[in-house]
């Protein structure tokens, strides 16, 4: 075999190797392992349809402005597309659960998880997990409580390993009993206690003051908020605790 041969032999190689690999991990995407399904995981996203979740107050999904693109769940910029501005939520509601899903924002964009959802008032009230573009959306020079990872308007997370706008990000929201956990990358940057005093004082001094049952245990839907701007989530999975 003369070394031209060689050389293209090894390069064909190494771009079948990597298509493979590519492959298989756009095949992890949106799936449970075998051992995540043991573990009492559930999609909230398959990857192709919004079954699964509603417009708030809504039967279904129809007439919103979230598709499936690429495996991700997504909006388009505020003004392009279809359909109305709407937040959707989990058709399940949980009390005590961790969830997972990697995200990420265009930028100068803004938006939002919520938990502890309830469909009893005109616009959603739930307990948000801020997801912003730190460096360029104004919402975020406010301050520290309404950056990444926070909880929204009411205390910030700290120590983060953010990732800039346009790359992907992992969330993880912790609720066991009272107490409550914001992950980020992999590094734990919120934790407090719900109905505390601390929380109670910093409700007071929120956007939430004087929403009687906010800061308090709930069972309550998950929300995806429309806040006008492009965002993208993938592999959305939740379990009961």
């Amino acid at each position: 075999m003369s070394l031209r041969t060689a050389c293209v032999a090894v390069l064909i190689a190494a771009t079948s190797a990597a298509v493979q690999t590519a492959g298989a991990q756009n095949g992890a995407a949106n799936r449970l392992t075998p051992e995540e399904q043991k573990a009492g995981w559930v999609l909230l996203f398959d990857g192709r349809s919004l079954d699964g979740w509603r417009g708030y107050k809504q039967a279904d999904a129809a007439g919103s402005r979230w598709k499936v693109e690429d495996g991700f769940l997504t909006l388009p910029p505020d003004g392009s597309g279809t359909g109305k501005p709407r937040d959707i939520v989990s058709k399940d509601t949980f009390q005590a659960f961790e969830l997972s899903f990697e995200w990420r924002v265009e930028k100068g964009g803004n938006s939002g998880v919520k938990y502890f959802v309830l469909e009893d008032r005109n616009s959603a009230i739930g307990h948000e997990y801020q997801l912003i573009d730190d460096a360029a959306h104004a919402d975020a020079k406010v301050g520290p409580h309404r950056q990444t990872a926070a909880f929204y308007d009411v205390l910030p997370a700290a120590d983060r390993p953010v990732k800039p706008a346009g790359e992907i990000n992992t969330t993880r929201i912790v609720v066991r009993g009272k107490t409550v956990e914001h992950w980020l990358n992999g590094t734990r940057v919120l934790q407090y206690e719900l109905d505390s005093p601390a929380v109670r004082a910093a409700i007071e001094k929120s956007k939430f003051k004087g929403i009687e049952r906010f800061g308090k245990p709930q069972n309550g839907h998950i929300l995806l908020q429309d806040h006008g701007d492009q965002v993208w989530y993938r592999n959305i999975k939740i379990r009961k605790l």
